[in-house]
């Protein structure tokens, strides 16, 4: 017979650990969405002392190493998280994510195959986690096959999505096509999900995304269609600046767009990155003539991001005398 005296004390202990956990969780997640990604990854290791246990925890440090690309310790803390709380889809997700970071920088199919398993094993646990439908059709489109690669699966993956939600099933079709290098079949998709009015962001910057890939000044008929649906989105001063780039007008306001975009919004992995925005000034300079101020923004973009090809090229002929 358990000691009732025994029930009462773990019970009364059981709010405290919890509370331990919570503080430090909320401000860790407010130091993430700041982009301060060092000091909550700081916040939340000098609370795993006490509640070691906590997946949630575990899941943000991930989350933190992640957006440093420390991909080493990101999979330490993903599978942390996982192995505390193995039915969480995201978290599988996101340990999927953390090794696929891993992999590529080694080119190791090892690892590779475990970016497919927790991807698929995130689909699994709750088949209406569309982001992670999402990873596993990049996955299986990139990959090769002898880690898993299948154009067949992608298309599955898609059809599946659109079964849950119109509008993402055709960005699914999309992404499919791209990759099969179809652009009219791509834009066709687009186009029919942004025919069908979503009320949220997404849809609309990933359209966006996919003119500025091919140069084309429609981008900025979707991203204004997009800030109808959300006019403070932080993103949309990238798009903004990027599209009249494109259509080579106002250039003025394009580049106080992106340089807004450099001094308040914080580099996210999910958001245009530093380096595509200085490109992108770079770029507007040479419209420009102003040689010089392009190189520099060139030069920048290098350094957040040394394999930026694109920008490497920019440069060489921005130094050409």
């Amino acid at each position: 017979m358990i000691c009732p005296l025994f029930i009462v004390s773990w019970l009364s202990l059981t709010p405290v650990v919890v509370q331990a956990a919570d503080l430090p969780l909320q401000k860790g997640q407010g130091q993430f969405e700041t982009g301060n990604y060092r000091e909550a990854a700081a916040t939340l290791r000098a609370a795993t002392g006490e509640v070691s246990r906590n997946a949630q925890l575990q899941y943000w440090l991930a989350r933190c190493y992640y957006e440093l690309r420390d991909y080493d310790h990101a999979v330490t803390y993903a599978e942390n998280a996982v192995s505390l709380d193995p039915q969480n889809s995201e978290y599988h997700q996101w340990l999927g994510r953390a090794y696929g970071g891993k992999a590529k920088e080694s080119r190791s199919f090892f690892l590779a195959r475990k970016v497919r398993r927790e991807f698929e094993e995130a689909v699994r646990r709750k088949p209406s986690n569309i982001t992670a439908r999402r990873d596993l059709i990049d996955f299986y489109l990139e990959a090769p096959w002898i880690v898993g690669g299948d154009k067949a699966k992608a298309w599955q993956q898609a059809e599946a999505i659109a079964a849950l939600d119109p509008v993402e099933g055709h960005l699914a079709r999309a992404t499919y096509w791209i990759r099969l290098e179809k652009s009219e079949q791509a834009e066709s998709e687009y186009r029919r999900a942004l025919d069908l009015q979503p009320q949220r962001m997404e849809p609309y910057l990933e359209t966006a995304d996919f003119y500025q890939e091919r140069k084309d000044a429609r981008m900025a008929e979707a991203v204004e269609k997009g800030a109808r649906v959300n006019p403070l989105d932080q993103r949309l001063a990238y798009y903004r600046g990027v599209g009249r780039i494109l259509a080579d007008r106002q250039l003025p306001e394009a580049e106080q767009f992106l340089k807004s975009y450099l001094a308040t919004v914080p580099q996210r992995s999910d958001f245009p990155s530093h380096a595509s925005a200085h490109e992108w000034l770079g770029r507007l300079y040479e419209l420009q003539g102003k040689r010089a101020e392009a190189a520099g923004e060139y030069r920048a973009a290098l350094q957040l991001d040394p394999n930026r090809e694109s920008a490497r090229a920019s440069l060489r002929r921005a130094e050409k005398p």
